[in-house]
């Protein structure tokens, strides 16, 4: 972003009745960071950076747009999803000085590095981890192609063919990549009432945490999908039913709250690096500082610390800090594996001769868990033992469970350490290279060969694998303490005599 881009900016920003301290906040470029906002002088804990009018958020609340559809807003489906935002989005830009943010829509960055816009090569990169199946971009056109080309069809006098670029299936996964890197919740301030027609009439809004962090204040006081198994030659390997694990916020949102928030978009997050945060309050959203910050540092807000394969796939970027024990070297602390609960019945099956559906069904009937998640404590989830405990039952104890409604203790023994280590061995497999064949990729001479894409994928992939490792490692070292524990007590029970008797 050039000086007189960031200058119009503010120009627009500040005629628009935003306000920002322009002597203690500077909107600057920053090497590796883009655009990003650093301290002029030194700022105390508690300090107003800057302050946005809640009706210069831009939403499908605030945007005229859908008052002026009327019915069809809601024919065309254009409520549900963030197709509604996305074609405001594109129809504010398409008015051009006509509308109210021209200056920030302006603005706002037109290239992304996201997996949204990866070619097929570089989206193989990411086989095995957690951004794949997330991307959305097969969802997102068929919803350009089913909600918002009627639209547009149906309406020449909003949407007049000679600006029909502005609507194009290209600016709309543009506009949708701002909105995932960008956006902020708006809800109706407390003690207002709901709107009977939701996103047909402007409204007064308040601010909750999407990308970045932020607070109420009451009256001015501070407050605080998976691929299916191959078959054994055991029984039949039981189906799960497995819906679409990322249930991110983007998911279960009301999309009427999705708004972006000019200026409050400016800052950039690192992992636990907060010193700012966005507050808000009936008439405005103010940015407060939440701890000192010196002249010349950045001032950060929080994406809430997601894991690498997030950050990636929502903003282009990955962290990179100091990792703790277990794990050592330079990672995202944050980063989490996905392990699917049909690795967990495929390996299971080929232990047992009785059909698992049964208690597949019942698992997900009262769990709700077909994905569980590993950290970087390298532990295994409890809710992965109790589900091999459930699968392992024997048929008097599953009896016994099923009619309890109780899930089973997540209890680590021989038997579910061994489930668990080939498990976390076919999850390995899931990848396109090893752990040690990243590490070579980015070693030193060899990372500055790869192109960005390419980099962020083996980070991505890596910061996985090592969780996975670190996790098998330690489960293959219970597992050998439990079977020398076992051979122990079978030689002196034998010496003693009983343990021949107990084979009688």
């Amino acid at each position: 972003m050039t000086e007189r881009a960031t200058s119009e900016l503010l120009s627009w920003f500040q005629a628009q009745n935003g306000h920002l301290d322009t002597s203690k906040v500077g909107i600057v470029d920053l090497p590796g960071h883009g655009r990003g906002a650093i301290a002029l002088e030194d700022i105390p804990e508690d300090y107003t950076l800057f302050t946005i009018p809640r009706d210069l958020t831009l939403s499908m609340r605030t945007s005229t747009l859908p008052s002026l559809m009327g019915n069809a807003w809601k024919e065309y489906g254009l409520h549900e999803g963030w197709a509604g935002l996305i074609l405001c989005m594109m129809w504010e830009e398409a008015r051009g000085l006509e509308s109210k943010w021209s200056g920030y829509l302006a603005a706002l960055p037109d290239k992304f590095d996201t997996p949204m816009f990866w070619g097929e090569d570089d989206l193989n990169e990411l086989r095995g981890t957690a951004v794949v199946d997330k991307v959305g971009r097969d969802e997102a056109e068929r919803d350009y192609h089913e909600k918002l080309v009627p639209a547009l069809k149906s309406r020449t006098d909003l949407f007049p063919p000679d600006r029909i670029s502005y609507f194009s299936l290209d600016r709309y996964h543009l506009m949708g990549s701002r909105i995932l890197s960008r956006s902020f919740h708006v809800e109706q301030w407390k003690g207002e009432p709901e709107d009977e027609d939701e996103g047909h009439e402007e409204s007064h809004d308040a601010a909750n945490i999407n990308a970045m962090d932020v607070d109420q204040q009451d009256a001015g006081d501070e407050v605080s999908g998976p691929t299916q198994t191959e078959e054994s030659d055991g029984p039949e390997e039981p189906h799960m039913e497995v819906e679409d694990s990322d249930e991110d916020d983007e998911d279960r949102e009301d999309p009427a709250d999705v708004a972006m928030v000019p200026m409050a978009d400016m800052l950039n997050a690192r992992y636990e690096s907060e010193n700012a945060k966005l507050f808000y309050e009936q008439n405005e959203l103010k940015m407060v500082s939440t701890k000192p910050i010196r002249a010349g540092e950045q001032i950060w807000n929080t994406y809430g610390d997601p894991p690498n394969s997030d950050l990636l796939r929502r903003y282009g970027h990955v962290d990179l800090v100091p990792l703790s024990s277990p794990l050592s070297g330079v990672g995202n602390p944050g980063d989490v594996v996905e392990v699917r609960a049909d690795l967990v019945v495929s390996s299971v099956s080929k232990k047992v001769k009785y059909g698992l559906q049964e208690r597949v069904d019942w698992w997900l009937e009262e769990a709700d868990d077909d994905v569980f998640v590993l950290h970087t404590d390298c532990e295994l989830p409890e809710e992965l033992v109790s589900f091999v405990r459930l699968l392992l039952l024997p048929k008097d104890e599953w009896e016994k469970t099923a009619k309890k409604s109780k899930l089973p203790k997540p209890k680590v023994d021989k038997e579910v350490l061994a489930v668990s280590s080939n498990v976390l061995e076919n999850r390995l497999k899931e990848y396109p290279t090893t752990a040690e064949e990243d590490e070579s990729l980015l070693a030193p001479g060899s990372v500055e060969r790869l192109s960005i894409n390419k980099k962020h994928a083996v980070i991505v992939r890596l910061g996985e694998k090592r969780i996975l490792r670190g996790t098998l490692e330690a489960v293959r070292t219970k597992l050998k303490a439990a079977s020398g524990t076992t051979k122990k007590r079978g030689r002196e029970e034998e010496k003693s005599g009983r343990g021949k008797k107990a084979k009688t």
